[in-house]
């Protein structure tokens, strides 16, 4: 059995201790993110959620503290300390090493409160309180770590939906016409973003004719071709006229191959073009 209240207490009693010392010890000239900030109200807060830190893993020794109960504990820790933005900021590689750091500091602890006690404590039961160490520190890095990341991919999807909704807008040009500029790669995700903003857009906004440009596509494949006439196919059913502008070749030929049928739409060189199309039959 691991567990052993004198050697929790000895260690919750040194718990703001161990915080003090590995902040002072905290290289932070090699360091960037939230160890390299010299905010007070940040170095407070890094100092607190260490401490929190040692609250919780010293208990690991705690004979009143269940498996189940020590590891609850923890993973509200975890959820709200790998979710902070400063945490966020701070490259990965980094947030391990600390991890490491505190590890250390259990380690040499344990000697030293060995090295103290009056009681004989024999090779296996000091094996067995470094291995529960090295093992339950291994546990909280993986958790940590996979938050994290979690964390990282909402973050990721949240800035590639404004993205998309950026690098899609519908410019009004007078009453009832509007302007799709389309610029860059375009994806199949993207795609369908496209053809649902624009949709939403054209409606809140009532246009009855849109130019979609491509010049600044430069590539496009065949399901993402597909896609854009699909867009164009469904705002004809809300009754927007849609007027292509700036295809390129290869995307003409790639609408070609996969037998886009163009007789019944409109389709001009530039947005000039378009432009001066519709000013004179106006």
């Amino acid at each position: 059995m691991h567990r052993n209240n004198q050697l929790y207490h000895f260690l919750l009693e040194r718990a703001r201790l161990l915080t003090e010392q590995w902040y002072e010890a905290l290289n932070k000239d090699n360091s960037s993110g939230v160890y390299a900030s010299d905010d007070p109200e940040v170095v407070e807060m890094v100092k607190k959620q260490n401490y929190e830190f040692h609250l919780r893993f010293c208990r690991v020794f705690d004979e009143s503290c269940s498996e189940a109960e020590f590891l609850s504990s923890f993973g509200e820790w975890i959820r709200t300390t790998s979710s902070e933005q400063e945490h966020q900021r701070t490259p990965t590689h980094l947030i391990l090493r600390e991890f490491f750091n505190n590890q250390e500091q259990y380690l040499n602890y344990v000697k030293e409160f060995v090295e103290a006690s009056h009681e004989a404590y024999s090779p296996e039961t000091i094996n067995r309180w470094n291995r529960k160490i090295i093992d339950n520190f291994n546990y909280v890095i993986l958790a940590f770590a996979e938050q994290s990341y979690k964390y990282a991919e909402e973050r990721l999807a949240a800035q590639k939906e404004m993205i998309y909704e950026l690098s899609s807008p519908i410019i009004s040009l007078s009453e009832d016409l509007a302007l799709l500029p389309l610029v860059g790669d375009i994806d199949t995700d993207r795609a369908q973003k496209v053809m649902e903003n624009t949709l939403q857009q054209c409606s809140n906004q009532r246009v009855k004719q849109l130019l979609i440009d491509l010049s600044g596509v430069l590539i496009i494949d065949t399901m993402v071709a597909h896609q854009i006439f699909q867009l164009i196919q469904a705002l004809k059913l809300i009754g927007v006229t849609c007027t292509l502008s700036g295809i390129r070749p290869e995307i003409a030929q790639t609408a070609i191959q996969i037998g886009i049928n163009f007789n019944n739409l409109s389709v001009v060189s530039s947005i000039h073009q378009a432009l001066a199309q519709r000013h004179l039959l106006q």
